[in-house]
């Protein structure tokens, strides 16, 4: 997702460890003031009220101490794979309705529950996912049924994330935090220097794993604003000349989270994980589906291997440009209370569209979750000496 939640702090030592998830971490010693860290709006603060400006309080950003270490390697099998029925039946029952947002990518889908699925209706989701890339559950129940059930339903797809800067739901570290409601001042000073708050990305690309399915929930938002645009990575590396994609096979690519860490470190924001440097393929071959997808990143994204400085710029500013430009292989979501967006990130990239500013009183209020399934090693395009 595109906004990353950290808080000012002032790191003592050590104090105690507890366990979060499967792995022991280490509890910090910390003075707190909130602010928030945006890839598209970079330092915004969040609101001294801002508990008295959202629907679900109990989802506003907290910073609990807990310091990550790296993430290991781990078995991943895709819940895609195990479906025989590629009718779908359990998942496209006949009182659901499935509407294509473009012809090729993105499809919204009433009708079903996600918190009643059986684990067949799931791996049916999964294969979903992996073929329209980006679905949208409107009037979802999952939403009000408390983060405990959110990341249960999320852990079925992959192993949970925790993001190093992220503020979360308290005792639920899988959870960033999205939320923005006001921050004149701050967003006009980022509008100075940028002509736009888009940055197209994928979620968490630095990791060894990074995620494969990942969920949105919007919790509250404007009437009209604020949508997501996915762009299909599959169809964008098919539109390049043969000459080109033979090129690009072959190449490799730095994913890093050290200019994030950095600059959060620069402000004085916790900090949970050391940075993360992955070399990556810069072309993946999606596991479900086989086909070969770009991976690239307008964030993380810092080095093609092999290349010069000025090598790697002209080629990930051609891709990323390419990618921006292809309305024909995007899809825009428009979102709607309790709506929960299910997207493939291995096929896709993704931008917030930051449009619900009020020139007077700044961002209208929007608050949105995130969780994310980390999922296999990137499958490189090129065949293996």
């Amino acid at each position: 997702m595109s906004t990353i939640t950290t808080t000012i702090t002032l790191v003592e030592k050590p104090i105690t460890t507890i366990a979060v998830g499967e792995k022991p971490t280490t509890t910090l010693a910390l003075e707190e003031k909130p602010i928030s860290y945006d890839i598209n709006l970079p330092y915004v603060r969040l609101p001294e009220d801002a508990n008295k400006t959202t629907h679900y309080p109990e989802y506003l950003p907290t910073w609990d101490k807990i310091w990550f270490d790296p993430l290991q390697p781990f078995e991943f099998n895709d819940p895609a794979l195990r479906v025989k029925d590629k009718s779908k039946s359990k998942l496209l029952t006949p009182q659901v309705k499935v509407s294509h947002i473009q012809p090729s990518i993105g499809s919204i889908v009433e009708g079903v529950q996600l918190s009643t699925l059986s684990n067949e209706a799931k791996d049916e989701l999964a294969l979903l996912v992996s073929e329209r890339k980006v679905l949208a559950f409107p009037n979802q129940d999952l939403i009000d049924a408390g983060p405990s059930q959110q990341q249960q339903f999320m852990n079925y797809f992959g192993k949970p994330n925790y993001q190093p800067v992220s503020g979360t739901v308290k005792g639920h570290p899988g959870f960033h935090i999205i939320h923005r409601d006001g921050n004149k001042e701050e967003i006009a000073k980022f509008l100075e220097q940028k002509a736009t708050t888009t940055l197209w990305h994928q979620d968490v690309s630095y990791e060894i794993q990074p995620p494969g399915y990942v969920m949105l929930g919007l919790l509250q938002g404007p009437e009209v604003g604020g949508d997501t645009v996915f762009a299909a990575t599959d169809a964008a590396y098919k539109r390049l000349s043969p000459t080109l994609r033979s090129f690009l096979d072959n190449l490799s690519a730095v994913h890093s989270s050290s200019k994030m860490i950095a600059h959060v470190r620069l402000v004085g924001g916790l900090v949970r994980k050391d940075p993360v440097d992955t070399v990556h393929p810069l072309v993946r071959v999606h596991p479900v589906t086989g086909e070969k997808c770009l991976f690239i990143n307008g964030e993380f994204t810092t080095k093609i291997q092999g290349l010069k400085e000025a090598e790697t710029k002209v080629l990930l500013d051609f891709l990323l440009q390419h990618i921006i430009m292809g309305h024909d292989f995007q899809a825009r979501v428009r979102w709607q209370p309790k709506t929960i967006v299910i997207f493939d990130n291995r096929s896709t990239l993704h931008s917030a569209i930051v449009d619900y500013i009020d020139e007077e009183h700044g961002a209208k209020p929007r608050h949105i979750f995130r969780l994310c399934a980390m999922a296999e090693k990137p499958i490189p395009a090129a065949s293996p000496p």
